[in-house]
C-alpha cells in the first residue's frame, strides 16, 4: 500500500515513554475498533440508544489507544530502526506512515459516529458504518505488518533494550576507569614535583676531587 507521505508536528510530551510499551498498547488499539464494529452491527437490529452510547464510549477509548500506539511505536521504532536491514527499515517507515493515517482517521470515525447519533437519516449511519469497516481493515493490516516487522525482519525491541543496557554498563565502566587513570596521573605529577633529585658526578668532577698522593721517597738520602 503506497500512501502519500504525511507528517504531524513534533509533540513534546511532559513525560518519557519507556521502551517495550508498544506491544501491550497495540493490543488495545486493535481490539477496541473490532469491539465497536460488533456493537454497531448488533445495534442495527436492536436499535437501542444505550448500545449507541456504549459504542461512543468505546470509540473515545479507541482514539486514546490508537494515539498511544502511535507514540509508543515511535519510541520503539526509533530504537529498532538501526538494527534492521534495508528492507526492514523500509517496512518500518511504511508501518509508521500507516499508523499516522490511522491515528488521524480515528478522529474521523468519532465525527461520523457523532453525526450518526444526531442524524435521523439512515444514509449518514450507513456512511459511518462504511468508515468504521475501512478503519478496522486498516487496523488489522497495521497489526499484520507490525508482526511481520518483528518476526520476519527481527525488530526485537527486547534485544535493543538489552544492548542499550549493556552499552550503559560499558559507559559506566569506562567513566570509572577514566576517573582512576586521572587520579593516577595526578599522583604521578605530585610525586615528580616533590621528589629530591639525586646529584650525578661526572668523571671529570671525580678526578678533580681526588688528592694526588705525596711522594715519601726523597732523593737527598743518596
Amino acid at each position: 500500500m503506497n500512501l502519500p507521505t504525511i507528517s504531524i508536528p513534533q509533540i513534546d510530551l511532559p513525560f518519557e515513554i519507556p521502551l517495550l510499551m508498544h506491544p501491550p498498547v497495540d493490543h488495545f488499539a486493535i481490539a477496541l475498533p473490532i469491539v465497536v464494529l460488533i456493537i454497531e452491527f448488533i445495534n442495527l437490529f436492536a436499535k437501542r440508544r444505550s448500545l449507541s452510547v456504549l459504542s461512543l464510549f468505546f470509540v473515545i477509548i479507541m482514539i486514546i489507544a490508537v494515539t498511544a500506539a502511535y507514540f509508543t511505536g515511535s519510541v520503539d521504532g526509533k530504537e529498532a530502526y538501526p538494527l534492521l536491514n534495508e528492507a526492514g527499515q523500509a517496512e518500518l517507515k511504511g508501518h509508521k506512515l500507516l499508523g499516522t493515517y490511522l491515528m488521524l482517521a480515528s478522529g474521523v470515525v468519532l465525527l461520523f459516529k457523532l453525526g450518526a447519533m444526531l442524524a435521523s437519516r439512515g444514509l449518514v449511519k450507513a456512511f459511518y458504518l462504511l468508515v468504521l469497516v475501512i478503519f478496522v481493515a486498516g487496523i488489522l493490516k497495521q497489526g499484520k505488518d507490525g508482526g511481520e516487522i518483528v518476526y520476519e525482519f527481527g525488530a526485537n525491541v527486547e534485544m535493543v533494550k538489552t544492548l542499550d543496557d549493556e552499552k550503559f554498563d560499558l559507559e559506566e565502566e569506562r567513566d570509572e576507569l577514566e576517573g582512576k587513570l586521572e587520579t593516577v596521573n595526578k599522583e604521578l605529577e605530585s610525586f615528580k614535583a616533590t621528589a629530591i633529585p639525586q646529584p650525578i658526578e661526572t668523571a671529570e668532577t671525580t678526578i678533580e676531587s681526588v688528592t694526588p698522593p705525596s711522594d715519601t721517597n726523597t732523593s737527598g738520602s743518596n
